[in-house]
């Protein structure tokens, strides 16, 4: 039987999607209490992190996917109020978040409670609000897995950075910074450059306006960016390819662009580029990686190197609105829902 640390109410409000499509599809659902099995705990929501990876995952469009009516959501904050079947017990009552460890179709974490996997939530500090708290492993992992476990950055490194005002961009250039490397932040018009410079990057690019590659030559001393992080990929790629160094690697995370991927041959021939897909489940399946990445992120926030940047928060019931936000792409940083 799972232990509890209360008698909480018999039905929860879960968010779920019956057919696919767009923000309207989501649905608040009044379902009984689920009961955590073995290995599992169950977390009563506090706030929920919304990643551009859901939108995808709603609409049929991402690495797996969902068997309808389908719950959603990687990421959110609360305190852990059951356990299952072989899980520490000490977890009851603490504080904690969710890591985006699990597979999309087999758990969601929009809702009043959320059953995950117990290898799937983490301790952040004390010093962080719930809002905060939501706002950490999907953004800071997945730049960590590129950046510092497979591309070894530092010192006299440039890294670009496209999307760079999403949470993710974010974190990676605060993850730029801190081991020492350069950013170079793109960002298609020039409305956000005052955002990302306050935000730390070093420089940045409006990409609508100004010629990339041609930018980074100039800001490398013709050298060009020896790591690329881009979630977009589609008609822009070849552009990166020409903006790498001689031997530079280029991550490909995402697939946000509406046309197919040009893959840049004579630039990757002449320069021995690697061009290579990436998503944080490298890294949360290397358990070693991973905890090196916990330990890393966790000690970056608590000193306060490292400082999440909420965009907007909006309440569960207007879990479409939130949606339609994100999709709008206009926020700057993380969009948070609260219940």
């Amino acid at each position: 039987m799972p232990q509890e640390s209360s008698t909480p109410t018999q039905t929860v409000k879960i968010v779920r999607f019956h057919s696919l499509g767009g923000p309207e599809v989501l649905q608040l659902d009044t379902l009984p209490l689920p009961e955590p099995g073995r290995g599992e705990v169950r977390l009563r929501v506090k706030a929920i992190g919304l990643n551009r990876a859901e939108c995808m995952f709603r609409q049929g469009r991402y690495l797996v996917a969902p068997e309808l009516p389908s719950k959603i959501g990687y990421e959110a904050s609360g305190i852990v109020e059951a356990v299952g079947a072989g899980v520490d017990p000490t977890w009851l009552g603490r504080t904690a978040s969710t890591l985006p460890a699990f597979p999309a179709n087999a758990y969601g974490v929009y809702g009043e409670v959320a059953i995950v996997p117990a290898a799937a939530i983490a301790a952040y500090p004390a010093t962080l609000s719930y809002e905060q708290g939501t706002s950490i492993w999907m953004q800071y992992l997945t730049a960590y897995g590129a950046l510092v476990h497979f591309g070894g950055i530092g010192p006299g490194d440039h890294v670009l950075i496209t999307a760079a005002s999403s949470s993710v961009g974010l974190a990676a250039i605060e993850i730029v910074r801190a081991r020492g490397a350069t950013s170079i932040a793109v960002t298609r018009t020039p409305a956000k450059k005052a955002v990302l410079r306050a935000s730390g990057a070093n420089h940045v690019i409006a990409s609508q306006e100004e010629d990339l590659p041609a930018r980074v030559a100039d800001l490398t001393g013709g050298r060009g960016a020896r790591v690329t992080f881009d979630p977009v990929a589609g008609s822009g790629l070849p552009a990166l390819a020409q903006a790498a160094s001689q031997g530079g690697i280029i991550f490909e995370y995402g697939a946000l662009a509406p046309e197919p991927t040009l893959f840049p041959l004579f630039a990757a021939l002449g320069k021995g580029l690697t061009i290579r897909g990436y998503t944080l489940f490298e890294l949360v399946s290397n358990p070693k990686a991973l905890n090196a990445a916990k330990d890393y992120i966790f000690d970056q926030l608590a000193s306060g190197h490292f400082r999440p940047r909420i965009d907007r928060r909006f309440p569960l019931a207007d879990i479409a609105e939130a949606h339609r936000h994100l999709e709008s792409n206009t926020q700057i940083g993380k969009i948070v829902v609260t219940v």
